[in-house]
């Protein structure tokens, strides 16, 4: 068993020859072992999936910081301190991360002792401590958090001469749901219910990612059909939110005609999708050995009618908007996103591989069908709002040609195997999600319920980038280069 100390180390090492953390969990093993555990999970540039293991005394839970060696921990530590107890000393950023100054020292929600029934302290609206720069004729300007329209909370403060933004600090956690604690005891199976809801956009990614894990743990084997309906079915997400965040970012522009043709496009996937499960979010479609039911085979048919339209329509659809001179000018320059950033602090996604970041798990790990398709993964390399939306359309276009391989490939037999029992284990599940890297690391206990539930989202991997592409663009250019990442608040207030 490693100590804090080697398992950084070791992370360290691992990284520094390329590797890519998945995830990095914090357990409370006090009852069983007496201390606490951490766990890596790290993808090596062959594809080989290696995890690292160290204990943390119960009684005086301090490690050496991983941060300072591996910087894209920088937030999974700082959550791990708030929501287990677990400090990594050393650590470049102590400000809290989950929690305000009013949630009570001592209290930590992941900790097997913990009452979920507890009714959190009321916010104080002094309770924040966000970064400022000061200075003659710098001013504070306070956005959120509470927003309009229907987005969920996080508070944007700017440092600003006049127009200029010099800093951005983002405060985001405001509506900590406990999604991974209300999926402790349960049944394997009755867990999926929880997780597949730690995001409404990316519901089918948490589904399969997690059903995963669980099978991973079960040794299990899915159908050929269940395979190729979980394949078509992530594809289908991915191309609706390519395309929907593609027409929001006219949205942060002001380009009507571009925003609502996106939601156009957008809405036809998700009404096919709901067609195929009954769900437009695809809610309920995956299930623990396979799908829960065969897709209708008149709606597959419907599908192969549909795909060669929509791939005109999103030709042009790109043509409107890179038509458009003085909306491309707003663009082009704004919100750079620097390769070295992605890098070091653990970019995924559209936004990495828009900065020349190449990573995609479909590729780089594959499962399902993935291994065996034609996959082709665009990149870009300027890095600004104008080269994410490039990104998003590419990989539209890419997610179109995968669909019309499968569906050149339904392969008959059951959409579903059962899993009868699920063994004490650890077991991993990662997917490329619309937005990127998306993992969920499940330990099942002796009892067959499950133990431990750390989801680890491409929004929580990409959040931290979003201020580092402020600086230096105006005020009015935030809302574009915010949309141009369009990351997801609920990923992070699991």
């Amino acid at each position: 068993m490693l100590t804090g100390a080697m398992l950084r180390d070791e992370l360290a090492a691992l990284v520094g020859a390329g590797g890519r953390v998945l995830t990095f969990v914090g357990t409370d093993d006090r009852a069983t072992e007496g201390s606490f555990g951490l766990h890596a999970v790290v993808l090596t540039p062959d594809g080989r999936t290696i995890q690292l293991r160290a204990r943390v005394d119960g009684h005086d839970a301090r490690y050496p910081a991983v941060t300072p060696r591996v910087p894209a921990l920088h937030w999974d530590e700082r959550e791990l301190r708030d929501m287990l107890g677990v400090v990594p000393e050393g650590h470049p950023d102590p400000r809290r991360l989950v929690f305000r100054d009013e949630w009570p020292e001592g209290l930590y929600p992941l900790r097997k002792d913990f009452d979920p029934a507890l009714a959190p302290p009321q916010p104080r609206h002094d309770s924040a401590h966000p970064r400022l720069v000061e200075g003659d004729e710098v001013i504070q300007i306070p956005v959120g958090p509470i927003h309009a329209g229907i987005i969920e909370p996080g508070h944007f403060r700017f440092s600003a001469v006049g127009e200029t933004v010099l800093n951005l600090d983002a405060q985001l956690f405001y509506t900590h749901r406990g999604i991974e604690k209300a999926a402790e005891g349960r049944t394997p199976e009755g867990g999926l219910f929880v997780a597949e809801r730690a995001c409404g956009a990316c519901a089918l990614s948490h589904a399969a990612a997690y059903a995963m894990a669980v099978e991973e743990i079960a040794g299990v084997e899915l159908p050929r059909r269940a395979v190729w309906g979980r394949t078509l079915l992530l594809e289908l997400e991915r191309l609706y939110n390519h395309l929907g965040d593609a027409g929001n970012m006219c949205a942060g522009g002001a380009f009507v005609l571009g925003t609502m043709t996106g939601a156009a496009l957008k809405e036809r996937v998700q009404r096919r999708l709901e067609r195929l499960v009954g769900h437009r979010f695809g809610r309920g479609a995956v299930g623990v050995g396979g799908l829960r039911r065969h897709l209708p085979a008149e709606e597959i048919a419907a599908l192969r009618d549909e795909v060669g339209a929509w791939r005109a329509d999103v030709r042009d659809f790109a043509d409107l908007v890179l038509g458009s001179d003085g909306f491309v000018d707003r663009m082009r320059g704004t919100g750079v996103l620097r390769a070295e950033l992605v890098r070091a602090l653990g970019g995924v996604g559209v936004a990495a591989r828009a900065s020349g970041v190449d990573g995609d798990l479909r590729r780089d790990r594959p499962y399902l069908l993935y291994g065996g398709l034609p996959l082709r993964v665009p990149l870009g390399a300027k890095g600004d709002v104008e080269a994410r939306f490039r990104q998003r359309v590419d990989e539209a276009m890419a997610s179109l040609a995968l669909v019309d391989a499968l569906l050149d490939g339904e392969p008959d037999g059951p959409a579903r195997v059962a899993v009868d029992r699920v063994p004490a284990g650890v077991g991993v599940g990662a997917v490329e999600s619309p937005r990127g890297a998306c993992t969920h690391w499940l330990r099942v206990g002796a009892d067959g319920r499950v133990d431990r539930l750390r989801i680890r989202s491409a929004s929580f991997a990409n959040w931290p980038l979003v201020p580092l592409t402020v600086p230096g663009n105006l005020v009015p250019d935030f809302p574009l280069i915010n949309k141009s990442f369009e990351l997801c608040y609920a990923c992070l207030d699991r």
